[in-house]
Formats: structure tokens, C-alpha cells, sequence
């Protein structure tokens, strides 16, 4: 049954009247990659472990867990395994598989299994075409919010790039369905044009679409926005939920359930009401898979009361198809003895993180802890968490809004808002630390872990009494931000738990600084009004944190680097090197009259603009007239002296010269959210943006240690120098007045 209804899927081609961007093949190569395996090629593969259990919601013999990914994914062509299975077969299913048959009778050697690849695979990707928008807006209406002259002509060049992210389905290179096919291939088929995150992310995915759809509303390019919200609606029909992403091996997964909140902001910008006849049925299909399939009773420890809430569960007893080496040597890594029942578990658990989206993070290891990163301690499926109940209490309040305020669905909407609301506040909110923290199934409690998710309720418009009541308290439940601005270079991190997992410190995320600033910006006016010179006093950043909030010593807080080897100070007001007056550096200007919650805000924008601008231009991105290019000299230290500028998925907030680090697999660059979110910023901060200063890109290399960055792989940390560059001088002025500060305490 479920072979038919993929099959159908696949074969889907069912048009909607909606508007039509005028379009045009482009000219942007796909490339695609060559095996490059990590033993000579006469070696034999690694002894392999007993194959898991064929997954009934994968319908592949080919890329779904089984004997041919296994072997192949232990051959390690590919430092990425989601290369091999987004790589469509060149040969019938039925071929592919016989001469598989034919290897598996011999000693499987490398060269063996690249042979076979080379022999029954195309490229990875070929299904997909870029195309060329004939009526792209060049001068689109939020540039006229951007005062800075440089940062305008950036943020033209940041819209710029949706024409390089912009695909359709290559209905030319599909394959058909059915194992008598001619061809085999894990690709979805979209009906409608979208927007790529881009890197390894080359089809359209879920949660990522809710931050490039804002940055698309950005750039007047409504059509793609319908569109996109069009082929979700194909899959909601098809499937009854939105898939992780665009391929068969989602298809036991979602993500954040964001798809709501995409519609109404398009109905919102573009006043198109026809959209509706069609999503709201859909809108309501998707919340009842989410009500059917991830939602639990939970039952207070602190009032007794009893709440339907969500959570991430993942049914999945296999590597993930995608991940799947790397799944495959987390459960059967060294000293690792996990009967079958404990690895169908583990795999259960590292699916159900990959559908939070933040796959991986320290809030979902049973003990987490600084260099912890170990991911046979996830407890995801135990875990309620703060964001996911966030997300769906707003959308019962925007889908209310969407019926209209008379009708019945939007009473019974606003009624399970109002329920998930009071879960929301009595299972996450901690009013003696001012913060949400996630709930433990296990534990029956609050975690104590603090993280950006704690922003989520905020965003959603769902603030607590303690904070609506006292100014003093308002400030401390964002304090954090305050001391993150002080003492780093950089944006807000995930956590501050430095494990090595990418949404851990000192990683800082596009979509969830909007997050933060939408949930400043959600404050009341007369909770925010004070300066922050009032509120801060004579303190250092750290003192004005609530105690045991961050759930962590001032001393326990990862470090800034200063000099090569060498941290600012860990504690006391000397830790806060980037203080100035009234602002930070890299925060912009501050002005008269501007209360704490404005003020957070600018700086906030500030920093992230910076981090994407500097990173950028690490990498070979210039301006005529506004910002000339790197010198050779320079680029050589990021490998980017035949690069054109790479916007990164995730930066750090230590160094806004550097993209992020840590994961599964490297720094992606392109990147959907991250010009989604430089854009929205733009466009709603635009006035109080200020070019960035970046520290000189040979003098950051040195201190931070970078790792370098190719042009042919842009996913490994960079360094950036921006047209006002501190100097090597500068570093040692900062750093000699560091250590005056230290002999004096």
C-alpha cells in the first residue's frame, strides 16, 4: 500500500492556478562530487556489522537501509554519505541490484565498490535545475530602510543570491517509478519552483523555508513564496504531514511545524486571500498528524494539572539513510556492546533529533555537560520541549486569525491555544530563574539546561506574569543576551555547554537570532523603557544574570580569545572587553532616550549583520566603490583567493570573522536562512545598522587558530577583515590593557 501511494506521489503533477514567475533554465552548473575513498583501492572494506531491519516507510532496496547502503557507506567514497544516496541510478533498479548480487560473491575491495557506483550512478543532484527569474526585482522597497550606504549595497547583494538558490524539478531526468523503471532516485517531485538552503541542502526543506520565505517577502518575489507554500500543500495531500525534506529517506520525519506560520505571513504581505480555500484543510491536516503522531499527556508535578503537549518521536530502527555511516558508527563505536533492542532505540533517538532541527544539542543528552557530546545519551522522545509547543500554540492562534474572529474553528483554535498556553508556563517557566526550560518525561521535571530556546515563547507572544509586572524583571529574563554582547564578539550562542555538537556554544544560528529579536520586539513598551545604564549599574554582565540561570559558574563560561592561546578574563567586569558607552562594539549606536529592550535589539542586529558581512568578505565577497577586495595575501588564509564571498548557515560568537563549526558534517554555504534573516534584519533594523569594524584577517587567523576554508568546500571555518579593520597594534593595545585590568583586581 504504501509502495502505491509513493509511487503516486512521485507521479504527482496536479496544477494550481496561482501566479507565475516567467522563467528560464540557468546557466548554474549542479556538481557534483568524485569518490575519493579513505584506503587504496585494492583494500578490502571493514568487516561489517549484522544489517538492521528494513524500514517499512522506506521503499528503496537501493538507498534505503539494507545491504547495498551499508557496504557502500562502509567503503567511505564520500566524507559525506548523503552524497551516495542523493545520486540517482543510471541503470534499472532490477540491474543495480544484480550487479550487486555479482559483488557481494567476491571480497569486496574499495576500488570494487567505486567501480560499482561509477558504473550504476549519475550525479547527485541532476534531477533538480536552477532557473533564472526573467522579472527578478533588482531595486526591491526594504533597501530604502537602510541608512548605511555599504550595508545597503550588501543587502542588494544579499538579495541577489535567491536567483542562485532558485530550482525546479528536471522533469527530464526524473526517473520513472516502479521497479521496471529505467532509473532509481530518492528525489521527491515539486510541482512548483522553491528555494534551496543550498551546500549539501540542494532540495527544498521544511523548517529552513519559514526563514528564506522571510527574506523572499523581503524581496518582493511573492510567486516563489506561493509557490513554495504550494508544494507543502502537495505534500500534506500526499503524505498527511510535511517531510523533513525533499527526499524518500524523510519520509519517517518532520521539523518544526512551521507551515502555518509561513501561510499567514504570506496572506499578511501579500493580502492573498485565494490562497486559503485550499491551505486551511491542509493546515488542519497537519496539526492533527502532529496531535496523532508526537503528542502526549503530561501531568504537573508543580500543579497536578494535566496537558496535551508535543514532543519529537521518531519511529526508526536503522541509520538514517542520509547519516547513515555516521549513525552507524555512533551505535557501534568503540567499546560499544548495544543489543538489538538498545540500537533500535539509539537510531529512534538520532532520527527524533534530526526532526527538532537541532540535530545535535547538549538539551537533548540525558547529562549534559561541558565536552559531552556524546550522542548514545540522547533522550529526545523524553524530552517536551520548550520551542516545538511554542510553535504550535501560535499556530492555533494565527490559523484563529485566518478563519476570521466569528467562526467556529477560530473559537476552537483560540480554546487549544489557551490550553497548550497554560502547559506552556506551568511545565517550562521557572520563575525564580526568570527562564523556560525544557521538561523531562523522565525526570518529571524541568531541565535545567538554559538555551536560545527559551526565546521561543516570547516569539510566540506568550509572556509570563512575573515579567509583564516588573521592568527589573523583564531585563533579567534577557540578561543573558546583555552579558553575550559584553563579553563576546559574536551573536547569541545555542547553548553555553562547548560539546562539540553543532547547536552548542560557540555556534550561533541565523533563525534563532530572528527568533531572539522578534521576541524583544514582542515586549510591552513599558517593560522595556528604562536605559540600560539604569539597570546595570556598576555590575559586571554576568552578575546581572539571575542566579542559576545559565545553570552554570561564571568560570564555567566558554572563552573569548584575545591572543593566540590566550582568553579574556572568565570572570569579573573585566570579562566584559567589548563594553562601551552605551553600546558594544559592533552594536552600533546607541540614542537618546532608547530603552533597554531597544537597545538589545539594535545591538543584536548589529552583531548578526556583522558575523554575515564579515564571513563574506573573508571569502572573496567585495564591493565596487563601498568595499574593495581581500588581497591575495588575505585570502590565502581562508583558500578563497578564487572565491566570490560564501554566506555561511552558522556563524561563531567568538570570532565574527568565522563561520561556525562542529557537526556531522561541514559549514554549509549559500545559504537560504542566513540571507533570510539578513534580509528581515535590513528591512526592520535598517535604520540603526552600522558597518561592521572586523579584527584584520591575518591577525584573527593567528589568534583564533582558524581552521582554513577552500573555495571548492567553503564549509570549514574562515576569517574576515571588513573596510575598517583593527590592526595587529590594536590587538596588543586590547590585550596590554587586559592584563593591567588583571594585575590591578
Amino acid at each position: 500500500m504504501f509502495t502505491k501511494f509513493f509511487a503516486l506521489a512521485l507521479c504527482a503533477r496536479r496544477l494550481y492556478a496561482i501566479p507565475a514567475a516567467s522563467t528560464s533554465v540557468s546557466q548554474i552548473s549542479v556538481t557534483t562530487s568524485i569518490a575519493s575513498p579513505t584506503a587504496s583501492l585494492g583494500a578490502s572494506i571493514p568487516s561489517q556489522y549484522p544489517l538492521p531491519p528494513v524500514q517499512g516507510w522506506c521503499p528503496s532496496q537501493i538507498f534505503c537501509a539494507g545491504a547495498v547502503l551499508q557496504t557502500v557507506n562502509d567503503a567511505g567514497l564520500w566524507t559525506d554519505p548523503k552524497t551516495f544516496v542523493d545520486k540517482p541510478t543510471s541503470n534499472s533498479s532490477a540491474n543495480v541490484l544484480a550487479d550487486f548480487q555479482q559483488l557481494q560473491a567476491q571480497d569486496i575491495t574499495e576500488g570494487d565498490v567505486e567501480q560499482f557506483v561509477d558504473t550504476n550512478f549519475g550525479g547527485e543532484g541532476l534531477e533538480l535545475e536552477a532557473l533564472v527569474l526573467s522579472d527578478f526585482p533588482q531595486n526591491p522597497g526594504f533597501l530604502g530602510n537602510v541608512t548605511d550606504p555599504l550595508l545597503k549595497a550588501w543587502s542588494q547583494t544579499v538579495h541577489g543570491y535567491w536567483s542562485q538558490l532558485i530550482r525546479s524539478t528536471n522533469a527530464s531526468a526524473l526517473c520513472p517509478t516502479g521497479s521496471s523503471g529505467s532509473c532509481e532516485s530518492t528525489l521527491i517531485a515539486l510541482n512548483h519552483t522553491f528555494v534551496i538552503p543550498g551546500g549539501r541542502f540542494r532540495e527544498q526543506y521544511y523548517w529552513d523555508s519559514y526563514w528564506i520565505i522571510e527574506g523572499l517577502l523581503q524581496s518582493e518575489l511573492y510567486d516563489i513564496v506561493n509557490s513554495t507554500l504550494q508544494n507543502f500543500m502537495d505534500e500534506l495531500e500526499l503524505f498527511g504531514f510535511i517531510p523533513n525534506g525533499g527526499r524518500i529517506y524523510y519520509l519517517n520525519r518532520s521539523q518544526p511545524p512551521l507551515f502555518i506560520q509561513m501561510l499567514s505571513r504570506y496572506v499578511t504581505v501579500t493580502n492573498d486571500q485565494s490562497i486559503l480555500e485550499r491551505a486551511l484543510p491542509l493546515a488542519e491536516k497537519e496539526l492533527q498528524w502532529w496531535q496523532n503522531n508526537r503528542t502526549v499527556n503530561v501531568t504537573s508535578p508543580y500543579t497536578n494539572q494535566t496537558y496535551a503537549m508535543a514532543r519529537y518521536a521518531v519511529n526508526n530502527t536503522a541509520p538514517r539513510p542520509e547519516s547513515y555511516l555516521t549513525d552507524y558508527e555512533t551505535a557501534h563505536g568503540s567499546g560499544l556492546n548495544l543489543s538489538t533492542s538498545e540500537l533500535s532505540d539509539l537510531y529512534a533517538e538520532l532520527a527524533s533529533g534530526a526532526e527538532t532541527g537541532w540535530d545535535y544539542c547538549s538539551r537533548y543528552l540525558a547529562s549534559p555537560a561541558p565536552g559531552n557530546g556524546d550522542l548514545t545519551t540522547l533522550v529526545v522522545r523524553e524530552t517536551i520541549p520548550i520551542d516545538l509547543n511554542s510553535i504550535l500554540y501560535k499556530n492555533h492562534v494565527l490559523l484563529a486569525n485566518l478563519y476570521g474572529s466569528n467562526s467556529t474553528a477560530a473559537n476552537s483554535h483560540l480554546s487549544q491555544a489557551s490550553l497548550i498556553r497554560e502547559g506552556i508556563l506551568d511545565l517550562f517557566w521557572n520563575s525564580t530563574k526568570l527562564s523556560f526550560y525544557d521538561f523531562s518525561l523522565r525526570t518529571n521535571s524541568r531541565n535545567s539546561l538554559f538555551s536560545s530556546a527559551t526565546w521561543y515563547p516570547y516569539w510566540s507572544g506568550i509572556i509570563p506574569d512575573e515579567v509583564l509586572n516588573n521592568e527589573t524583571n523583564a531585563f533579567k529574563a534577557f540578561s543573558a543576551v546583555n552579558m553575550v554582547l559584553n563579553r563576546y564578539n559574536g551573536s547569541f550562542p545555542t547553548t553555553f555547554l562547548e560539546t562539540g555538537l553543532q547547536w552548542d556554544s560557540p555556534n550561533s544560528w541565523p533563525n534563532l537570532i530572528m527568533i531572539l529579536l522578534s521576541a524583544l520586539n514582542e515586549l510591552p513598551s513599558n517593560i522595556t523603557s528604562m536605559s540600560l545604564s539604569v539597570l546595570s549599574g556598576n555590575q559586571s554582565s554576568f552578575d546581572l544574570v539571575p542566579a542559576g540561570q545559565l545553570d552554570l559558574a561564571e568560570s564555567q563560561l566558554f572563552g573569548q580569545p584575545v591572543m593566540p592561546g590566550v582568553n579574556a578574563s572568565q570572570t569579573g567586569s573585566s570579562a566584559d572587553i567589548n563594553a562601551l558607552n552605551g553600546t558594544v562594539v559592533n552594536g552600533g549606536n546607541a540614542t537618546d532616550g532608547e530603552g533597554w529592550g531597544r537597545a538589545l535589539q539594535r545591538m543584536v542586529a548589529n552583531r548578526y549583520i556583522a558575523s554575515a558581512l564579515c564571513s563574506w568578505h573573508a571569502t572573496g565577497g567585495s564591493i565596487s566603490g563601498l568595499l574593495p577586495r581581500l588581497s591575495d595575501t588575505e585570502l590565502n588564509v581562508t583558500q578563497s583567493v578564487n572565491n566570490t564571498g560564501n554566506m555561511f548557515e552558522k556563524f561563531s560568537t567568538t570570532d565574527i570573522d568565522s563561520s561556525g563549526s562542529g557537526g556531522e558534517y561541514t559549514v554549509q554555504a549559500g545559504f537560504g536562512w542566513t540571507n533570510g534573516v539578513a534580509l528581515w534584519i535590513a528591512s526592520n533594523y535598517g535604520n540603526v545598522l552600522v558597518a561592521p569594524q572586523c579584527p584584520d584577517v591575518l591577525v584573527s587567523a593567528q589568534i583564533v587558530g582558524s581552521s582554513t576554508t577552500s573555495t571548492s568546500s567553503p564549509a570549514q571555518q574562515t576569517s574576515a577583515a571588513s573596510p575598517r579593520r583593527f590592526s595587529a597594534g590594536d590587538v596588543m593595545f586590547w590585550f596590554g590593557l587586559l592584563v593591567v585590568v588583571q594585575i590591578l583586581q
